[in-house]
């Protein structure tokens, strides 16, 4: 027996202890992630990310003045992680020709759908962010990105593996290819496997830089 009282409300784990604020930050942001992946930046409310994270409504809106800036982080986050992972692949190469090869292997899995659907949301949503800070971090992502391709395509140029008259040029249509693959591999219109994605990338290596494409 109770003795009339009322049950107590059951609290999730993470409000039932005291934790730093960072810690709490980034605990709701990882739920995020998963929800902008499955549903969409637009479709996540902060009830959603609530929910996923097991804390309260309260304590969502007590850490972030808005559902964008959760949604924001989040997107970073994920975004960042994939393109470090993406850094230490191409960093075990023996040369350029093995690292872009690499580069293009981890562009296209079974588990980078998900990269790439955030990858569009997060370009979407800086259409409508009201931040110039956002769109900087925009900029300063894709010139890293562009930086990491040219870094490999001179480590070949270098060491005699293939010849180049415009690396700005190479570099700009590679990551031009990779995103509109990407986005075909999302839609499936038409339908585009992976390792059609990464054939496609690999012979344009082997046009743009002489270099013989080891999955043609």
């Amino acid at each position: 027996m109770n003795g009339g009282r009322s049950p107590r409300r059951a609290v999730a784990a993470a409000d039932r202890t005291r934790q730093p604020t960072e810690v709490r930050r980034r605990l709701i942001v990882e739920a995020a992630v998963p929800l902008i992946a499955e549903r969409g930046y637009a479709s996540v409310g902060v009830r959603d990310v609530a929910g996923a994270a097991g804390v309260s409504v309260g304590t969502v809106t007590y850490h972030f003045g808005s559902v964008q800036e959760i949604l924001s982080e989040a997107m970073v986050l994920q975004i960042e992680r994939y393109y470090a992972a993406l850094s230490e692949t191409a960093d075990r190469a023996t040369n350029g020709a093995e690292g872009l090869r690499l580069l293009v292997d981890a562009l296209f899995t079974q588990d980078t759908d998900r990269h790439w659907r955030m990858w569009f949301e997060y370009w979407n949503a800086g259409e409508h962010h009201p931040d110039p800070a956002f769109a900087r971090g925009q900029e300063r992502r894709y010139e890293s990105w562009h930086r990491q391709i040219r870094t490999l395509a001179e480590r070949g140029l270098a060491d005699g593996e293939f010849t180049c008259n415009d690396l700005d040029g190479f570099t700009a249509r590679f990551a031009a290819l990779a995103d509109g693959l990407a986005l075909q591999r999302l839609r499936q219109t038409p339908p585009l496997s992976t390792q059609d994605a990464r054939r496609h990338l690999n012979r344009f290596i082997e046009t743009e830089l002489g270099l013989r494409s080891a999955t043609s």
